[in-house]
């Protein structure tokens, strides 16, 4: 038979239209990431050299009561200044070569089936990455995503500023030890440290080890969770305002309290998961197509994060 002559067409056509379950399947299966997705965190970005966030770090000293005919206080203002993000990018190739094509080109279900297998591997292997690389730190602007290690801590250089210079950028760090014997108040004093007014941590960070100290200390009737988040399939339990859940990315001993409002994932809009044709390498037999991602994780304001470090049993 002469097989089918579509072969390159079904590829791309099935590849372009598999992109949004790329989106479900790779973000929404990472704790952080459907975190941020389902607080409508994620941000599209058109170009630009750097992501650049605004930040307000002191208030405005000309507020303040008057009385009829005082003069005004017109003193120029700091305080406001911005934190630059370098773009991180992430790519999966997807290959198939001439036999694999001859062996499957009889049939348009052989094809697809070929090729759901390769998307999968592909999209597995961007998941895991990515997961791993949101956890780390990135103080020598490697290319990984500028993960928590870096975002939420007390020192270093992040989105361009010195924390040894500005210590109004440094996230609320805090060394703990026993969660037996101490973990529980470590945990209330991050908490408050990381609030102010009615805007709290929303989300806790840890690994299945802390986790499980955690729910150790609660009776069955307080383990309460967040059923939108046990709907997507995640463990979880509750403190206070804030959900808590386990990855097993998380470094050992460390807790992070993060809050919605101040941390965002910035994409570019022209290289979201986007696939490209398929295209036939000079030197092989084959056909190759790419998986492209870009962006970062950002944070608006670090003193609204917080980490307990060094957790034991």
């Amino acid at each position: 038979m002469a097989g089918n002559a579509n072969f390159d067409a079904i590829l791309s056509t099935t590849l372009n239209t598999y992109r949004p379950k790329l989106e479900d399947n790779i973000f929404r299966a990472n704790a952080l990431f459907a975190w941020l997705m389902g607080k409508g965190r994620k941000r599209m970005q058109t170009g630009g050299v750097q992501i650049i966030v605004p930040l307000l770090y002191a208030t405005n000293s000309t507020a303040g009561s008057y009385s009829a005919y005082d003069i005004l206080d017109t003193t120029p203002q700091e305080g406001i200044s911005s934190a630059e993000y370098n773009w991180k990018q992430y790519a999966a190739s997807i290959s198939i070569s001439r036999k694999e094509e001859r062996q499957n080109a009889e049939s348009e279900t052989r094809i697809l089936n070929l090729l759901k297998g390769k998307i999968m591997q592909a999209e597995e292997s961007l998941k895991e990455k990515m997961d791993q690389h949101a956890f780390l730190s990135d103080a020598v602007d490697t290319k990984n995503l500028t993960g928590l290690a870096l975002a939420v801590d007390s020192t270093g250089t992040y989105g361009n500023i010195n924390r040894a210079t500005d210590s109004w950028w440094a996230a609320n760090e805090t060394a703990s030890g026993s969660f037996a014997a101490q973990g529980l108040d470590d945990m209330r004093t991050l908490y408050n440290n990381c609030s102010k007014g009615n805007v709290h941590p929303d989300l806790i960070l840890t690994g299945q080890t802390e986790f499980e100290y955690y729910e150790s200390t609660l009776q069955p009737q307080q383990r309460f969770t967040d059923t939108k988040t046990v709907d997507g399939g995640f463990q979880n339990l509750k403190y206070k305002d804030a959900t808590m859940m386990f990855d097993l990315y998380c470094q050992s001993g460390v807790m992070y309290m993060l809050n919605s409002n101040f941390l965002e994932l910035v994409v570019e809009s022209g290289t979201d998961l986007i696939t490209t044709p398929f295209v036939k390498p000079e030197n092989q037999d084959a056909k190759v197509a790419q998986i492209l991602w870009m962006g970062n994780l950002a944070s608006s304001n670090s003193d609204r994060h917080g980490k307990l470090t060094g957790i034991t049993a």
